[in-house]
């Protein structure tokens, strides 16, 4: 087998979704359709909260950091491929492809620890109301964003570094739509053990630390919430954690999914679709799961609009 190391790739090719002609002006249209969606809905979350003094909270400072996240996560990966379907053209550079991996593994990474950081939140104003606004202080607000931000670069430089070390084939075709960091692995021609318990063992210890702490934060809240003698307490408490709850649950959901699809299947149309739900829907639903289920962001969302709409 004719093997190049590292410095001799100079190109990878992303096969997308599908390699039937007919279907390719659907799944750009489909896409591009969903990433403008995502662009606009979060873009609106970020305007909305900015603009309404009410909203000046930590709650929607993170719900804000989330929406700037989701932007930039869907930016990572779809619009190469919008291209790529464009242009007919499958291939991703070398070093484009180890960038969109790393950004991917930071901007994701940043949505696991963004949700921990909203569950203590909840935990911090359902347990402790009383002493919220000093807990929670813009010094600290800020600080967890950043600490967030910092622990999933670390994370994906490590990865990406590991991956210069590895040496790949003459075949450098990817069954994906975008650099997935499993994917990438697959198809090197170099010892990858070190790089595959790497991935499981950092990986694990990366997405069970922040689900174990928004565990560990609703456990004390449903405690919290179920000793509240009104009732109309324990409904305006729940209601506050709704939204979160249900993108975590999106959001653990469809990534433990794509986990299980990819270990029991090998079919490359399953592998490649799969990681659709986690990468582009997830970042889309979320702000509709924010602005229907929170009647604070709903007035703000109407306001900005009507503000937008008398400017135009």
């Amino acid at each position: 087998m004719n093997v190049r190391n590292q410095t001799a790739v100079s190109e990878f090719l992303l096969l997308g979704l599908t390699d039937d002609p007919e279907l390719q002006p659907l799944i750009f249209i489909l896409f591009l359709s969903m990433y403008l969606v995502t662009l606009l809905g979060n873009l609106l979350i970020i305007l909305a909260v900015g603009s309404d003094s009410h909203l000046h909270t930590p709650m929607y400072f993170f719900l804000s950091s989330l929406s700037f996240n989701d932007i930039c996560l869907s930016t990572t990966t779809v619009p190469k491929m919008l291209v790529n379907i464009q242009t007919q053209s499958h291939s991703v550079t070398y070093t484009g492809c180890l960038s969109q991996l790393c950004f991917f593994l930071v901007f994701s990474g940043l949505e696991n620890c963004l949700l921990a950081v909203m569950a203590y939140d909840r935990y911090v104003a359902i347990c402790h109301p009383l002493r919220y606004m000093v807990i929670m202080s813009p010094r600290l607000c800020v600080l967890l964003v950043l600490l967030s931000l910092i622990i999933s670069s670390v994370h994906a430089l490590l990865h990406t570094l590991m991956l210069l070390w590895l040496s790949f084939c003459t075949d450098l075709e990817i069954p994906h739509f975008f650099c997935e960091l499993a994917q990438v692995i697959k198809i090197t021609c170099s010892d990858a053990l070190i790089n595959n318990l790497l991935v499981y063992l950092v990986a694990g210890l990366f997405a069970s630390a922040p689900f174990s702490g928004i565990i560990f934060s609703y456990i004390h809240i449903v405690s919290s919430v179920l000793r509240m003698p009104s009732s109309g307490g324990k409904y305006k408490a729940f209601s506050t954690c709704g939204s979160h709850l249900s993108v975590v649950s999106l959001f653990y959901g469809t990534g433990f999914g794509v986990y299980i699809s990819s270990a029991v299947t090998e079919s490359s149309k399953t592998v490649a679709v799969a990681p659709v739900m986690y990468s582009v829907v997830t970042q889309m639903l979320n702000p509709f799961i924010y602005s229907l289920r929170n009647r604070d962001m709903s007035n703000a969302l109407r306001k900005l609009i009507r503000k937008i709409t008398c400017v135009i």
